[in-house]
């Protein structure tokens, strides 16, 4: 079974290329849970389209992997 990590749709994207196989900070700040590893690459990816667009995961990736896409209507 292929983990489906990369959906256009999900308001958290991650960049894989600047994501940290060993940094879990994303997953750590987030109050809801949604991000995860992807056991094969080691990456984040986010595992429930459930974001409250509260932006720690963006602000505290070290690397700048990580995107919030706010709808137009929350901005």
């Amino acid at each position: 079974m292929a983990l489906i990590t990369q959906r256009i749709d999900v308001p958290v994207t991650v960049d894989e290329s600047k994501c940290l196989e060993k940094c879990h900070v994303c997953i750590d700040v987030c109050p809801l849970d949604v991000l995860a590893k992807n056991p094969e690459t080691g990456k984040a990816y986010m595992k429930y389209d459930e974001c409250w667009f509260c932006l720690p995961c963006e602000k505290e990736c070290p690397t700048n992997a990580i995107t919030v896409k706010i709808p137009f209507l929350l901005r």
